[in-house]
């Protein structure tokens, strides 16, 4: 009588990840997502780990768990958080960290497999087997698909050596007129009728001035 838990996707290019937990008795199975965006922009704030923890303390709480049942989640690095947070709620005795194989890997897989097959990408049918060949039939797939990469992990480091990800976290920038010299240029906001929009230039002379107050000390 065991809740398992584990996650899909973590390692793959497309798509957030699947988060699964599979009763070993009943047979029943539910599944949440961590996010894409959390592997973005965001990525190096590792935020992901703390949504992660969320998802996996809403699934647990789905489950009517007898208060002697143990739950085993999967040594990932993405439960990091989650396994600790567990181990507070339900006991140090009763959350292990475990190698999650066998009908919880199997649901939880499908779960992610389901989700890429809906975006319009065919998974490679030997990717756990061949993980490089994974990557780059993905990547392929997004170049192919340049406007998928909405649902691409493209805050990860190593991405940036290759040309279809050096734009992909490029804030947006608008066109707009400067309010003082007239010259045409970009701005990271949406500009609006009723507000003067500055270029570079001419913020210099409009930026606020900030006063630097150091704290006082107690004696």
């Amino acid at each position: 009588m065991t809740l398992i838990v584990d996650d899909a996707g973590s390692g793959d290019l497309l798509f957030g990840v699947v988060v699964g937990a599979y009763h070993d008795i009943t047979g029943e199975f539910k599944y949440d997502l961590v996010d894409v965006k959390y592997y973005q922009d965001i990525f190096r704030e590792k935020e992901y780990l703390q949504e992660s923890s969320r998802v996996v303390s809403r699934l647990v709480s789905k489950f009517k768990l007898k208060p002697d049942e143990p739950i085993h989640i999967c040594q990932g690095c993405i439960f990091d958080v989650a396994a600790e947070e567990l181990q507070k709620v339900y006991g140090e005795d009763r959350v292990k960290r475990i190698h999650v194989e066998g009908e919880t890997q199997r649901l939880v897989e499908i779960a992610y497999l389901d989700e890429i097959r809906n975006l319009g990408y065919e998974p490679l049918a030997e990717r756990e087997e061949k993980r490089g060949k994974n990557f780059f039939h993905m990547m392929r797939w997004l170049k192919d698909n340049p406007e998928m990469l909405r649902y691409a992990k493209t805050g990860w480091p190593k991405l940036k050596k290759y040309q279809l990800f050096k734009t992909a976290n490029v804030p947006q920038t608008f066109k707009a007129v400067c309010g003082e010299c007239g010259v045409e240029c970009e701005v990271p906001f949406q500009p609006k009728a009723d507000k003067p929009v500055f270029c570079q230039k001419c913020w210099l002379n409009h930026k606020p001035a900030y006063s630097h107050l150091g704290k006082s000390r107690k004696n």
